[in-house]
């Protein structure tokens, strides 16, 4: 099954710690749609939404990703599927033409919440390694985010990339 992912699931490191069968498929645009860092998360901070706005010329950019069917229920627990998170059928334009594939947004919002900075460097990540624009990685890059309050787990997020 595809999947687009446009936040933290971008990184290849971090999709596949969690579904293994992970494999990118292409890079593709969302349209009518804005990146947001402001869906509620458990830990007390932001993560990303695709917000839908309606305005043809908004886009998310993201990853399509093909995962194996029996792998979801996996991912969905990892994103709090039901909880924060809901899911949907997208239509997106990528080099490969016209992509049909599922994507989670967020039904919790919280606009006052700003990301941790390992969330936002496994966003970023994400962004360089499937060499999304540079405009595009600039705008995530401008994003506000704040210290973990529990730097283990800061550590322990980042520690998916310490043998790069």
């Amino acid at each position: 099954m595809l999947c687009f992912c446009y936040g933290s699931n971008m990184s290849q490191r971090r999709l596949q710690a969690r579904v293994p069968s992970a494999r990118v498929v292409a890079v593709a645009e969302l349209p009518a749609h804005r990146l947001r860092f402001h869906k509620s998360a458990r830990d007390g901070s932001a993560k990303c939404d695709a917000e839908e706005t309606g305005n043809p010329e908004d886009r998310v950019i993201g990853v399509v990703y093909e995962i194996a069917d029996a792998e979801k229920p996996d991912l969905d627990r990892h994103e709090a599927l039901g909880f924060g998170y809901d899911e949907k059928q997208v239509e997106l334009r990528s080099e490969k033409g016209s992509l049909h594939a599922w994507m989670y947004y967020a039904t919790r919002i919280n606009n006052s919440l700003k990301p941790f900075h390992w969330y936002k460097d496994h966003v970023l990540i994400g962004a360089r390694e499937n060499r999304l624009p540079a405009d595009y990685i600039a705008q995530i890059e401008a994003v506000d985010s704040i210290d973990d309050p529990k730097p283990e787990r800061h550590e322990r997020e980042l520690s998916i990339y310490s043998n790069t």
